[in-house]
């Protein structure tokens, strides 16, 4: 047993989804049977676990806390390759912040809460306890690795692990301020600006988050505009009511991903229904 399957069954026995990484970080390549998704991918690529050939394929969707899978002939060889071990954050529960320089490590100390950090090559990794959409480039060196991505398993590094904050996700959500547009004027008053939110019935909320993700399902073509037009209606009605969770974007986000769209697509619409609404 080489030590990095050794590493990698000890997080899996942890509940960490984790896959082998060649040299310079990056996943072992499709099968024959699955180069350029041939057999069509893992059902949906919303959750990590071995594809079906059953070799190391689909990158991040390969993760798996199986050790009859990590032990297996089919993976073997690429364990004896490997130069990493790697892991989807998402599937364990958890968001990796990727800070790449100190420029983008003294933004987090200023902006983000204090988490779990692992040193890395060029900078760190903040952990937190949570989940979200990832997206690549939120801010100059920043990256944001959760859902549907992989990193680098580098340690459990120091600090008490925190809950994924607010301020995380807003830097998927939100463009820098002197990138964003000027407010439109609305046509019609946003709920909730009387300071009373009329939408906190768990039931109200929960039906229009249901009906949104049915819009994205069931888009068959102009997916961009429908999801656009989706995330316009859902924060023009709960947009300043404080109503809307994390889970509840996430919700949106993932809809929108097993559509076909990118989490930077998903956040490039949510920024501009945003912007659209003033808020």
């Amino acid at each position: 047993m080489t030590a990095l399957l050794h590493t990698a069954l000890a997080l899996a026995g942890h509940g960490v989804p984790v896959l082998p990484l060649r040299a310079g970080k990056v996943p072992f390549g499709n099968c024959r049977t699955c180069a350029r998704n041939a057999c069509g991918g893992r059902p949906n690529m919303k959750t990590p676990g071995p594809c079906a050939c059953p070799g190391v394929c689909h990158a991040w969707a390969a993760a798996t806390t199986d050790p009859n899978v990590l032990n297996s002939p089919q993976w073997a060889a690429a364990w004896r390759r490997a130069a990493a071990v790697g892991y989807h954050p998402g599937g364990a529960g958890l968001t990796v912040v990727d800070l790449d320089n100190a420029a983008a490590i003294a933004r987090a100390r200023d902006t983000l809460p204090a988490t779990m950090t692992v040193p890395t090559t060029r900078g760190e990794h903040w952990i937190y306890q949570g989940v979200m959409p990832s997206a690549n480039a939120v801010r100059p060196g920043i990256d944001i690795k959760s859902l549907m991505a992989y990193a680098r398993w580098l340690g459990w590094g120091s600090g008490i692990m925190a809950a994924l904050p607010d301020s995380v996700r807003t830097l998927a959500l939100t463009d820098p301020p002197a990138a964003r547009r000027a407010p439109q004027t609305l046509s019609a008053p946003l709920g909730g600006q009387s300071g009373v939110c009329r939408h906190r019935s768990p039931v109200f909320l929960d039906r229009g988050i249901a009906m949104a993700e049915r819009q994205i399902t069931g888009a068959r073509e102009a997916v961009h505009a429908t999801v656009y037009r989706t995330f316009l209606a859902v924060l023009s009605t709960h947009g300043r009511c404080g109503c809307l969770t994390e889970d509840h974007t996430a919700r949106l986000f993932a809809a929108a991903q097993a559509k076909g769209e990118t989490a930077r697509h998903c956040a490039d619409a949510w920024t501009n229904a945003l912007t659209t609404l003033g808020l």
